[in-house]
């Protein structure tokens, strides 16, 4: 992991970093990365916001969501997404991006790029992929206390959630 996120941030500037603060950390025991469920991506699904702007591949999430009602349709996106962790290699299709450009509201001139907020737009099935993962790093996060407990509110709130999703008692 720390891999990936190095050669994605830290060289991108040609950045040289101390890695030597890392040896300040314990260690803690690997674990394994276990496949993805349907119930995963089924609970990232339904917190996608249905009226969001799609990416270059115009898919929407209410089409994912109808899509994946099928059974087969997300058994085979979950196979492409554990293919994807376990090969350890991120598709260029998910990397492809548009980006739009959108005046800030209330400005009196638009003669400045301080007036415009570029938002960029990836395809939808890769933004759904890295939901399911950032969800569960903060699990790992969470239940392994690498933060501290003031900043649990929200995953708080997304476990209750994902807890009556799959039917459990909380």
């Amino acid at each position: 992991m720390w891999c990936a996120l190095h050669s994605t941030f830290n060289t991108v500037n040609n950045r040289q970093v101390d890695t030597s603060i890392l040896d300040e950390i314990s260690d803690k025991s690997i674990i394994s990365w276990p496949e993805f469920s349907r119930e995963e991506f089924k609970f990232a699904l339904s917190s996608c916001n249905n009226s969001s702007a799609p990416g270059p591949d115009n898919l929407l999430w209410n089409h994912l969501k109808i899509i994946f009602d099928d059974i087969e349709c997300l058994d085979t996106f979950i196979w492409m997404a554990n293919a994807c962790i376990n090969l350890g290699y991120w598709p260029s299709h998910f990397k492809t991006s548009t980006m739009i450009v959108i005046p800030k509201p209330n400005k009196k001139l638009y003669d400045s790029p301080k007036s415009f907020r570029p938002i960029v737009l990836f395809k939808t099935m890769g933004k759904l992929i890295k939901k399911v993962i950032g969800e569960r790093l903060q699990l790992h996060t969470v239940s392994n206390n690498f933060i501290h407990p003031s900043q649990l509110l929200t995953l708080v709130l997304l476990l209750h959630m994902l807890f009556e999703l799959v039917g459990l008692k909380t």
